[in-house]
Formats: C-alpha cells, structure tokens, sequence
C-alpha cells in the first residue's frame, strides 16, 4: 500500500478507491484486545455456534474500519482527516472472508477543502456487508 500525492483540486466526483483484506481470527483477537470488545459472538467459538450465525463473526467496527484505509488511500499526501462516517451493517463477516471497502467521491465541497464519499465493503461474494456515507477533509498542500 502506497500513498501517491494528490491535491484537493484534482478530485473529481466519481474518483474512487478500494482496499482489500482477508480477515482473519488474529484481525478478531487483535481488535478484541485494542477496543475491548470481548463480546462471546467474536472470540468465544462454542458460544457462537448456539447464535444465528453458528460461528464467530467479526466486529462490525473491525469491517468498517476499512473505511479508513480506503478514504486513506484516497487522500493520499499530504493527507487529510476523518469528519464525520455514518455506518449500517448489512450481513455479518466471518473469519476467511475477503473484504474490498471502496471509496466513491460523490461530492465536492471546495469551501472547506472537504469531499463527501460514498462508502461500501463487499464481501468475496459480491455482497454488501457494510455501507454508508463519509466526509473528509483534504490538507493544503
């Protein structure tokens, strides 16, 4: 992963970013222990399997923390920051699955140097798993 230079006047709405990862059950434990979150349904597989799911499922925070990344990549450098991400969670993600989380510039907001993204994770079957809606704002450069 690599982060080219971009300036804010070269976005264009429909500029777009992925990032891909494979979650694994290191991913689930390391989150568990960075956010606290030891819930059963994450970490405790005989638990898990008396849920819906029937095995253990990510953190949905886990999977929309690709949005960071991925808007990351977008901005390249000099960089920029995080404003505001509205999230939904659509089905749950399982350890071996593939995510791609893109990024979609689907508005300009020059006064402010910002862009407003559209933000989705898919999982290696095509479907959504995470969706929702994100500002950032660009650094001078």
């Amino acid at each position: 992963m690599s982060y080219g230079e971009k300036r804010y006047e070269e976005f264009r709405v429909g500029d777009t970013t992925t990032f891909s990862k494979t979650i694994t059950e290191a991913d689930i434990l390391l989150f568990a222990a960075v956010s606290g979150d030891n819930y059963p349904l994450h970490i405790d597989a005989e638990y898990a399997k008396t849920t819906r799911f029937g095995q253990r499922a990510a953190h949905g925070m886990l999977s929309a923390s690709l949005f960071s990344t991925v808007t990351g990549l977008m901005l390249q450098r000099p960089g920029g920051l995080y404003v505001e991400q509205s999230v939904r969670f659509r089905r749950p993600v399982f350890i071996g699955d593939t995510l791609t989380a893109t990024a979609e510039v689907i508005e300009l907001l020059p006064a402010k140097r910002r862009l407003r993204v559209r933000t989705f994770i898919v999982n290696q079957h095509g479907k959504t798993v995470v969706d929702g809606e994100g500002i950032v704002q660009k650094d001078e450069a």
